[in-house]
């Protein structure tokens, strides 16, 4: 379940906020992996790797924590059982990497490429991945897409709020909060007929799930689309932007 799997990544969180605290990086070490790529089981937490060539390397069980690794090439690298919490690793080159039971919780990955990694048992909680490539299913996506759809939509580009949101829908079809969403958004952009029939979804399927709270905020969107449609009819204008009204309250749905 969603709620499941979100709590055993606020478990995760809490646990590193109360883990011993990281040794310094050993400079010998960093040395080392430079000069010949081979670091297994190295100290390197809070390590400056920025553009660094880690291709093919092999940093197996590895203390990473907080190394600053953006945009560096660790194609092909051996990060296998490496702690990489909260890592920078923004444009880095993971492709072909093996991750397999790394620890990259509040690590930092946008825009890097994982193309053909191993990231069987890898831990992501809390990682940014907006702009990720080849990351695949991964525990917490469907979070994910669901909070980018919410803010393309507070930013009012609204197709591209939609298309977080029909992603979210092709992993989970019975996703309700996407429907609240993409719901929302429609009616942003006129679209009332179909903004109409995503929230009389999402209520329908609120109900069938247990949810009063989420049926309750189905029937309230339903209301404030249909006085949009009616103010539109009237040329009075649409009245504000329904994903900043409902922010908070399908947010809360959702965690």
């Amino acid at each position: 379940m969603i709620k499941a799997r979100i709590l055993a990544s606020v478990v995760l969180l809490c646990g590193s906020l109360f883990a011993p605290v990281a040794s310094a990086e050993n400079l010998d070490h960093t040395r080392q992996l430079l000069a010949t790529k081979q670091c297994q089981k190295c100290e390197l937490s809070g390590a400056g790797l920025v553009l660094a060539n880690l291709a093919g390397s092999n940093l197996a069980g590895a203390n990473l924590n907080r190394a600053n690794l953006s945009r560096a090439d660790l194609s092909g690298a051996d990060l296998s059982g490496a702690d990489l919490r909260n890592a920078s690793l923004y444009g880095a080159n993971l492709s072909g990497a093996n991750l397999r039971g790394a620890n990259l919780t509040g690590a930092d990955l946008r825009d890097a490429m994982l193309e053909g990694a191993d990231t069987t048992n890898v831990i992501l909680a809390g990682a940014s991945v907006r702009g990720t490539t080849g990351l695949g299913e991964y525990q917490g996506r469907l979070e994910n897409l669901y909070q980018w759809g919410m803010e393309e939509g507070k930013r009012k580009n609204y197709p591209g709020a939609i298309a977080y949101f029909n992603e979210a829908l092709t992993i989970k079809p019975d996703f309700a909060p996407a429907y609240l969403g993409r719901s929302a958004s429609r009616a942003e952009m006129g679209d009332y007929t179909g903004a109409l029939q995503d929230a009389q979804y999402a209520g329908t399927l609120y109900t069938a799930q247990n949810n009063p709270n989420g049926t309750q905020t189905s029937e309230m969107l339903v209301k404030q689309i249909e006085a949009y449609q009616a103010r539109a009819s009237g040329n009075t204008g649409g009245g504000g932007n329904i994903i900043n009204v409902l922010g908070s309250v399908l947010l809360q749905l959702l965690f």
